[in-house]
Order: C-alpha cells, then structure tokens, then sequence
C-alpha cells in the first residue's frame, strides 16, 4: 500500500470518505523514502543474518531466544516473559521452545507454586551453543550493520530510534 498518495487504491473492509481522504497525513516524497529504507533495511537485514545463522543450524528467532536465556538469571525465563521479550505470541514460542527443546538446547521445567507456568532454561548444550555462535553473529551484525555508520551516525540513529523503541514497548505494554 502507497502511503504517499491518496490517489492510490486502499484496501479496507469498509469504503473510506472524502472526508477521511482529506484528513489523513499522507506521507511526504521525504517520509515515504526514510520508510521504505526503513522496510528494506529491515528486511534485507533479518535474511542476511538469518542467512548466516544457518551453518550453526540456528533461525534467527532461536539465536534471539539464545541470547535472551542466556542474559537471564539462572538461564532461564518464564514462557509467558519470554515470548514478551523475542515478540512472539505464546503459541509461536511454545512450537519454537519445542523444537529447540528437540535440539536439546533448551528444557521446559514446571515453576514453583505455579501449576501452569512453566520456565525455558538453557542446556548447558545452549550455552555451549550460544558461546561458539555469538562470535560469528556479532561479526556479521558488525559487518552488515554497525561498520556502516560513523560513530557520529550511530548516536543520530540511537537517538532517532530509542523513543521509537520506547512507544512501541509502551504500547505493547498496554495491549
């Protein structure tokens, strides 16, 4: 969908109104450029790195859930903060914890005084895992992402995405 122009077709269960035409915020040549940089970075980002992941025999998403456990105290985490830290609904998590669980990388174990909660904790497989991966990973975020910006772009992009960042957690938070 164009978001530049309203002259564009809209795909909507029910038919806008000149009104609605006339109020919304079209983006600008200027806005709709910055975004779709935004779209394609992000994009062609996610596959490289994923890309790179493969000879590890890791997703993107296990790595993210690598990372996370690993951070966390004890290398574990409750199923329901994990699938709030990668964004991922409960029921995508659970397949995804299942099939590392396959793998041997991480163990579902009950939680204390909770019947239905259960934790995600890192093997010492997972650990072992994220240890020998985590070089390669940072050397290909580095090369395909950090080392293309000064380190003056680097704050302008921080400062420029943080409270981005901190709106949408806090939306998220809200849901």
């Amino acid at each position: 969908m164009d978001t530049h122009t309203p002259h564009t077709a809209v795909v909507s269960s029910s038919p806008s109104t000149d009104t609605e035409e006339e109020t919304t915020p079209w983006l600008t040549a200027r806005e709709q450029r910055l975004w779709r940089a935004h779209l394609e970075v992000s994009k062609l980002l996610d596959y490289q790195l994923g890309r790179e992941l493969q000879p590890h025999g890791l997703a993107i998403n296990d790595y993210e859930i690598l990372v996370v456990l690993s951070e966390a105290p004890e290398r574990r985490m409750r199923m329901t903060d994990l699938a709030t830290a990668t964004l991922q609904s409960k029921s995508r998590l659970s397949h995804q914890i299942t099939r590392m669980e396959t793998a041997g990388l991480v163990l579902r174990q009950e939680c204390p005084g909770d019947r239905r909660g259960l934790y995600a904790h890192l093997t010492e497989l997972g650990w072992e895992t994220m240890q020998r991966v985590a070089p390669d990973h940072v050397r290909s975020v580095r090369q395909h992402f950090i080392d293309r910006f000064t380190p003056e772009q680097l704050d302008a992009m921080y400062a420029a995405l943080g409270p981005v960042a901190e709106h949408l957690r806090d939306l998220r938070g809200r849901a």
